[in-house]
Parts: structure tokens; C-alpha cells; sequence
């Protein structure tokens, strides 16, 4: 395919990603952010096999290596009973196993922004978005905030995230939220350096640690400490103050409380709200939808970075293969939309396990579905659906697992 004027809306890890691949494969790319200079937002996340395999073709798995923490199982247990609820192991795969990578957001950033400035690839910052104008020949304008507007493009590529003002809305803004926070490593704690740690109190409370590695330029070890929470209790949380929620945290888990010590303001914790959306119809004429922008979900299933990373691997691919752009556009939806799918659907069944108000739910999963699913070949159908290999996606994207 002929050079493309390419506008990437949004600096998250999706459209730096996508900045990446189109520039290298000779388009000429240009990314907009509402920010005064791009930043990172949340805390910690989990780069799976999936996503790693992307950054590994952009030259940042050893970068990403360095930074993270490597992740080699996830743990589970009810409450303070000690009853193992979840035990997923990456090598229950065989010879497919690879591992997770916990990492801060800050970090995967810093990665990928430094990537797109050390190629000179232009960011215009102080740029929000508010829609676009297709024009003709299937070229689009930007509409930013103030009445500027820029283009025509021959693409646009929207990785604003869930509440894109590029699509129209749709989904439904989910029950449970929580609140994240970035604290250091707890040398003499006893967490497992190289698990994803929870507890549950049945399916309203989860309290987790994920070992996230180092901040950039960073000595200190750091772990992302999240508790579930309900948005419409979030006020009532606020009101109790900090003392009450720690000593709350502590009683369900008290290994919890070298990590405790540490908050002294609620200043230190964001609350993260989550929906579960999928558009319909994620290309139209100019311009496709990719990330949050096209499918977001609870964070159970730890997916969301990493299939926003395959999303732009596809559309990079498409467009490379294709005559022209409506045609490389739904070809890049198609090579995604059966793995999307799988795991929307995956992501809304297992969430109220974990997060929701029922009580029979989570009374099955500690005491019949948690014993079983340390069995065969639960065990490996587990290490799947987390690493986000079911469904085989990288297949059909012409990309190598470990």
C-alpha cells in the first residue's frame, strides 16, 4: 500500500504501539493527546503472553524485562481460612508455557513514548478530541475542542480508550470498581515475588498484590495493592476514612500490613471505574476503533493492555497485505473479532465470581469449582483463558509465542 497520512488519537499503550508499526512500515504518523505532555494513567497491570509477543517484535521484551516483575502464577485463597480458590500456573502449559510480566503503567509507557521519540515520531499534545468529519475519498478531519480541526487523513485511528467521543456509546458502566495504589516492596512480608496474590471475603471484597517491578530510573522494587470496591460505595468509603479501611484489609489479610503502613492518605489510592463495552462495528470509512475504544471489560481476566496490543500487531499486518484501506480495515477487524468475542464473553462470565453481591456464587467457587480447578486439565485450561492464549489469536496475526 501506497505512504498514508495516519492520525493516532490517544497515548496510551495502544496508539503509542500503533505509532510504532505504521511509522516503521513507512507511514507518515502523527499521534494527538489532550494532555499538555502524554502521561500515563492507573497503576499496575499484567502484560500476558499475548501482548508480550508484540512488544517483543517492537524490540521491548528485554526493556519491559528489566522494568517488570516476571510473573509465574496467580494464588488465591478465601478470606482467612487459608482455602486455595485459585492456583494458576503458566507452566501447566508445557512447552507453550511462558509467564505474565507485572509491570506499572508508568513503566510500559515510558517504554513505548521513549520508542516513538527516539524515531521522531510527532505528537501533538493539548489536543482533545471531540469527533471527526468524514470528507472525501473516505478521508477524515480530527475535531478538536475550541472548534480547531485537522486533517483530512487517510486514517484515523481511535485507541482513546472507553469513553472515546470517536464511537457512539455503548455497554454498560460496571457495578464494581476499585481502588489501586503503588507502594514498595515489602522484602520481609512473605509475598511471592513472582505471583499475583489475592483474598477474598465471598465475591464483594478482593484484595490483591501484583509485584510490579521498577518505576524508570527507579532502584526500588514496587507492588500494586487493589481492593475491589463498589462505585456507589465509594463516598461511604471516603467517609470512614483511611484508619477504618486499613484496619479492614488487615483483618481479612494481615501479611497486608507492612504494605498498610505505608498509606497515610487516601491521596495515595485511585479508585478505577470499569465497563463492559463492545462495539458493534469497530471500522468504518477512515477510521478504526482499537483497545478500550472498541472492547473494554472487567480487569479479571487481565487481558485489556494485551489485546489492545494484538489489535494494533492486526491492523499493521492488515494494512500491509491489503489493496487499499476499507479493505485492510476489515481485514484487521476480522483477524480480531473471534478472540475479541471469546474473551468479552469469558470476562462477563467470571467476573461475578469475584466481583459481585451474590453469596451462592462465591459459596460453589471456594468450595466446589476451587478443588476442582486444581485438577487436570482444568489446570491447563485455566493457564489459557489467563495467559490469553485460548482461542489460539496469535495464529492467525503471523506472530511467534515464547
Amino acid at each position: 500500500m501506497q505512504r498514508l497520512t495516519i492520525a493516532i488519537a490517544g497515548c496510551g499503550p495502544a496508539g503509542l504501539a500503533t505509532a510504532l508499526l505504521l511509522h516503521r512500515d513507512g507511514h507518515h504518523v502523527t499521534l494527538f493527546d489532550r494532555f499538555d505532555a502524554p502521561r500515563p494513567v492507573g497503576s499496575g497491570l499484567m502484560i500476558q503472553p499475548t501482548g508480550f509477543a508484540v512488544l517483543r517484535e517492537l524490540g521491548l521484551d528485554d526493556p519491559l524485562l528489566a522494568h517488570g516483575a516476571r510473573i509465574d502464577r496467580l494464588h488465591g485463597e478465601a478470606g482467612s481460612t487459608g482455602r486455595v480458590v485459585l492456583d494458576v500456573r503458566y507452566s501447566a502449559l508445557g512447552k507453550r508455557a511462558g509467564f505474565g510480566v507485572g509491570v506499572h503503567r508508568a513503566a510500559l509507557f515510558a517504554l513505548l513514548h521513549d520508542a516513538v521519540a527516539a524515531e521522531a515520531i510527532a505528537v501533538e499534545t493539548g489536543c482533545a478530541v471531540i469527533g471527526s468529519e468524514l470528507s472525501a475519498g473516505d478521508r477524515r478531519t480530527l475535531l478538536l475542542d475550541g472548534g480547531r480541526r485537522i486533517g483530512p487523513f487517510d486514517l484515523i485511528v481511535d485507541a482513546l480508550g472507553t469513553r472515546t467521543p470517536l464511537a457512539p456509546p455503548c455497554g454498560r458502566a460496571l457495578a464494581y470498581g476499585a481502588l489501586w495504589g503503588t507502594l514498595d516492596w515489602p522484602d520481609e512480608s512473605g509475598f511471592d515475588p513472582a505471583a499475583l496474590e489475592q483474598r477474598y471475603r465471598r465475591a464483594s471484597v478482593m484484595v490483591g498484590v501484583l509485584p510490579v517491578g521498577r518505576f524508570p530510573g527507579g532502584q526500588r522494587r514496587q507492588a500494586a495493592l487493589f481492593w475491589s470496591l463498589r462505585a456507589d460505595r465509594l463516598e461511604a468509603w471516603q467517609a470512614a476514612g483511611i484508619d477504618a479501611w486499613k484496619k479492614d484489609v488487615a483483618a481479612l489479610w494481615p501479611a497486608m500490613q507492612p504494605l498498610l503502613d505505608q498509606i497515610r492518605s487516601a491521596d495515595q489510592l485511585t479508585f478505577a471505574r470499569y465497563a463492559h463495552r463492545t462495539l458493534a462495528e469497530p471500522a468504518e470509512a477512515g477510521m478504526i476503533h482499537i483497545g478500550d475504544a472498541w472492547h473494554s471489560a472487567s480487569p479479571q481476566l487481565g487481558q485489556g493492555a494485551n489485546m489492545a496490543l494484538l489489535d494494533a500487531w492486526a491492523l499493521a499486518q492488515a494494512l500491509r497485505q491489503a489493496p487499499d484501506v476499507a479493505t485492510a480495515l476489515a481485514r484487521a477487524v476480522a483477524m480480531r473479532r473471534r478472540h475479541v468475542r471469546l474473551y468479552q464473553s469469558l470476562t462477563a462470565l467470571f467476573t461475578p465470581v469475584y466481583q459481585s453481591d451474590s453469596r451462592l456464587l462465591p459459596f460453589f467457587r471456594d468450595r466446589i469449582v476451587g478443588p476442582l480447578s486444581m485438577l487436570w486439565p482444568a489446570t491447563r485450561i485455566q493457564a489459557a483463558m489467563v495467559s490469553g492464549l485460548i482461542g489460539n489469536p496469535l495464529r492467525p496475526l503471523s506472530l511467534a509465542g515464547t
